[in-house]
Order: structure tokens, then sequence, then C-alpha cells
């Protein structure tokens, strides 16, 4: 192979992505930098963070330049190196870009990874990935759940949401999930074990809030927040006294053109609750922890984390929509090798 495609990042997006704010293009094969080594990727983590880095403002990462490839989680293959830690043929995982090789210095984003310990290498964007350790760190650490205790989770059939609502299961909670349509709501039910699934599709603020009291009459002790925006709101008039809320991601904010944030702040006064922005990359050096403890759950039945595979680096664009359109059934991935 002498040709490298990659995906890149054209324009800053407005509201929701265009097809033209991204290029495909093709590059030669690059050669491994002093001490360094070029991964040939061979599948690729599509995110909703991802969206937030396209734009050119402060965040906990920095946005990525226009011209370069959209960043992404890889897993793949040495193809050439100068580090004798990293030979070739090893594979790796890394915080890397959409594109076909990646030019690689050895960091704390970058680490070999043993593919005869799993039945796929996806798995590594998955179930030992940022994906399913956000949910048990999040959950574990910073949500506490205690046997007995509520929990409420949106974006409950997204790839986080799905695996944090088995966790509050598994730690003998009750589990209410908000999603979007019928089959996902169906799916929260016959295929994670929630005990409730809330369509909040079309409904208002009052009307939501309203199921979300019928199905928590005593409010809720845990909310883990993927979405914000009015679905927060209405989980924000149903908390239980010391409320604990581990705030994940606001996808619904992502693709919005004015930000409006949280506007019944005062709920947290009114029930002595806390609100946690939670990042996973503080978790990185305990990731071998959760990622045991993730797989030992898989391993009895008790976990169940699917996989949605897209195939081929000319439908990233398509792919990265699915995350908006709600059309991705699981963690999203692009095949690219």
């Amino acid at each position: 192979m002498t040709e490298n495609r990659r995906f890149l990042l054209r324009r800053r997006p407005e509201g929701d992505p265009a097809r033209d704010d991204f290029e495909l293009v093709s590059e030669t094969v690059p050669s491994p930098p002093p001490n360094g080594f070029v991964v040939r990727n061979h599948y690729c983590s599509i995110d909703p963070a991802m969206r937030g880095w396209m734009d050119d403002e402060p965040s906990y990462m920095p946005p990525i330049a226009l011209g370069d490839p959209v960043r992404a989680t890889t897993v793949g293959i040495v193809h050439a190196s100068d580090n004798p830690d990293y030979p070739v043929g090893q594979w790796v995982i890394g915080l890397n870009a959409i594109e076909e090789y990646s030019v690689v210095t050895p960091g704390h984003f970058t680490a070999p990874v043993d593919i005869g310990a799993v039945d796929s290498p996806t798995r590594f964007l998955t179930a030992m990935g940022a994906v399913s350790l956000t949910a048990y760190f999040g959950m574990t650490d910073v949500a506490k759940p205690k046997p007995g205790e509520t929990l409420c989770v949106t974006g409950a059939a997204g790839a986080v949401g799905s695996v944090v609502g088995q966790i509050g299961k598994i730690h003998g909670c009750r589990v209410i999930g908000i999603a979007k349509g019928p089959e996902k709501c169906r799916r929260l039910i016959d295929d994670y074990g929630f005990d409730i699934a809330i369509d909040y599709r079309g409904k208002s603020i009052e009307d939501l809030s309203g199921e979300i009291a019928k199905a928590a009459p005593d409010g809720l002790d845990m909310v883990f927040e993927n979405v914000g925006g009015p679905i927060m709101e209405a989980e924000m008039l149903n908390l239980a006294a010391h409320a604990r809320i581990v705030l994940c991601g606001l996808i619904s904010e992502y693709n919005a053109d004015e930000r409006v944030g949280l506007r019944n702040l005062w709920q947290l006064i009114v029930h002595q609750a806390t609100i946690h922005g939670f990042l996973i990359a503080d978790y990185a050096p305990r990731f071998p922890e959760g990622g045991a403890k993730i797989m030992e759950w898989v391993g009895e039945g008790r976990l169940r984390i699917d996989e949605d595979v897209q195939e081929g680096i000319e439908n990233s664009y398509d792919t990265f929509m699915r995350l908006f359109t709600g059309a991705n059934e699981g963690k999203q991935i692009l095949k690219i090798a």
C-alpha cells in the first residue's frame, strides 16, 4: 500500500455538520519519525465528542486544525517503526485520526494491546475502551450506586448509556432509561435489562417530567447525563435529596447554534444535589483495572455491549452522522483497513 486516505476537516461546521465541511484525500504513506512509528489503522471509534473538537473554542482538548484529519481513537497494527518498544506487527490503541496510516510518537494515549485476549480488535474500542470505561468509572467512582437506589440514564440506548444502566443493575439499582423512539426503548428493556424506558420524542418538559415522576415517585438518586437540554431540565425537577448527577455529555447541544445551558439550576440547592463534570482521561492510569472488571462481567453474561460497525473510510461522514440521527445500534465504529 502506498496510499494513505485521510478524512480532513476543511471548515468549521455551523449547526449540523455538512458533507462539504470535510474532504477525503489521498497522500503518500508517511515514514516513522525518530523514536516513533506508523500505525495502519484498522478500526476507529466514532464518538459524539468529535463534534466538539471541530469547534474553534476552548475545551478539554485543542480544536482540530483546519486541514488536519478528524481526530479519533483507533486500533491498528504498527506498519513501520523506529522504536523498539513498538515493533512492526504490534497491535496498538491510541488517539490518532480517521486515516489509513497515522504517525505516532509514544505517549500516554498510545498503548500496545493483545488481540489474542479478545474475540475482535474492536473490543478495545468498546468493552475495554473509553466507552465502557467511561460508564464504569463514572458509576463506581462518581455516582457510587447503592442497592435500592434509582438511577436515570439519558441517551440510554447509546454506547455509554446502555453500559451505565447495566452497571446500575449489577449494583442492585432500579434503572430508568430515556431514549428516542419505541425501538430504542424496547432494546433498553429486552436487551439491557432496564426497569423502565421513557420515550422522550415529541414531549414537552412538563410531560417528560410527569413521566419521570411516575416512574420515580421518590425521586432520582442518580442521573447519568449524556444529552442535556430539555431532558435534563425534566430530570432536575425530579431529584431526590442529595442526588448525584454525573455530567458526561450534552449531545443535544453539540450541533446547536446557541447553547442554552441549564435553566433550573436552583433545583441543585433545593435538593442539596451535586453535579460532577466527568472526563475519562483522568482515569487513564486505572484503565487496566476497569477493563478487567468489564470483561469479567461480559464473561459472566451480566453485561452486554453491542457494536455497530460500518465499513470504508469513504463512508466516514455518513458514519459520523449516524450518531445524530440515532441510526446507530450500539457503539459506532468505522472499519478502515
